[in-house]
């Protein structure tokens, strides 16, 4: 008997190389060489486009990067991230559990505790690190707003810093503050205008349908790299065929969402689960709705900061 298959087009065959699903990556827990011998710094990295600050090079099931990267980091409780800063941006947004980022300068640190939907966008040249002190381990998505970052800058590492010190990201004792955008301190000030809490921040309601939650860009954290947003899709909601001049990325991080593109009147389809992405290059016409019956939450990535013409319309 035969069978016959139709071949995937080219379209088709696009949109699944730019598709990372969940289920068919593994997590790096060799990602950072520099953790190697320390358990406490312990962590694991899923990378879905670029390598992010792993130094990794190679891997084929990560998608090649434009204008930022994108990966997951999953930190067990007790464990912490040795303090460091980055020439670029750098966001976490907290998918699962709680965790304390702390910001240091001249030895004193100012430490922020976040909870799921909750971001912070990583000022350049800031030393940051972070801790899992609760009682459930973390997993966030971690966002650098340059295609090929350079290695970070260690400030206080266990190698060459007493451990005591490298877990409090190089705060004496009695020198650590807690996050207050209204604090006296000007290292509070500063961390206040890079913290979104996801309650806190406005919902943009679309005319398609959808909301707009702005975590950087205009409405949000002013910056001139990405932007960086929370959608709401209703169930049986979509919106037609858009373009844009950079990329976009799309996680589902609750429900399931589809995503379509257009190319000369060919059209493809997939749908994701939580934690599976699409990134769509610039200038692909695509679109997107929710067939589910439930809700879908989705984190978007866009490769530009400024506005980009887009204008949502119900499909």
């Amino acid at each position: 008997m035969n069978i016959k298959t139709d071949a995937v087009s080219t379209l088709a065959a696009e949109l699944s190389a730019h598709t990372g699903r969940f289920t068919d990556k593994q997590f790096d827990w060799n990602a950072f060489p520099s953790n190697a011998g320390f358990p406490d710094l312990a962590r694991a990295q899923m990378r879905y486009i670029g390598s992010g600050g792993s130094p990794k090079v190679g891997d084929t099931s990560t998608m090649k990067p434009d204008n930022f990267t994108l990966s997951l980091i999953y930190k067990e409780h007790g464990k912490y991230a040795a303090c460091h800063s980055h020439e670029i941006e750098e966001s976490f947004l907290i998918i699962d559990g709680a965790l304390i980022v702390g910001w240091e300068r001249d030895g004193e640190v100012v430490e922020v505790n976040l909870g799921p939907k909750d971001m912070i966008l990583n000022a350049r040249e800031v030393g940051h690190g972070f801790r899992v002190d609760g009682p459930e381990p973390v997993l966030m998505s971690i966002s650098v707003d340059v295609g090929k970052p350079l290695p970070p800058k260690y400030h206080y590492h266990p190698k060459e810093h007493a451990p005591e010190l490298a877990r409090s990201f190089g705060a004496e004792p009695g020198k650590t503050m807690p996050f207050d955008p209204n604090g006296a301190h000007e290292l509070q000030q500063l961390m206040g205008k890079f913290v979104i809490r996801h309650a806190e921040a406005p919902t943009i309601w679309e005319e398609a349908g959808f909301t707009r939650k702005v975590y950087v860009g205009e409405g949000g954290i002013a910056n001139d790299t990405c932007r960086k947003e929370m959608w709401g899709v209703p169930s049986r909601t979509g919106v037609q065929a858009f373009t844009r001049p950079v990329e976009d990325a799309m996680m589902v991080i609750e429900g399931s969402l589809t995503v379509g593109w257009e190319e000369n009147g060919e059209t493809v389809e997939v749908e994701l689960g939580p934690r599976d992405l699409v990134k769509t290059p610039a200038g692909r016409k695509h679109w997107f709705r929710n067939n589910s019956a439930g809700h879908a939450t989705v984190w978007t990535v866009i490769g530009t900061s400024s506005d980009d013409g887009v204008a949502y319309k119900a499909a």
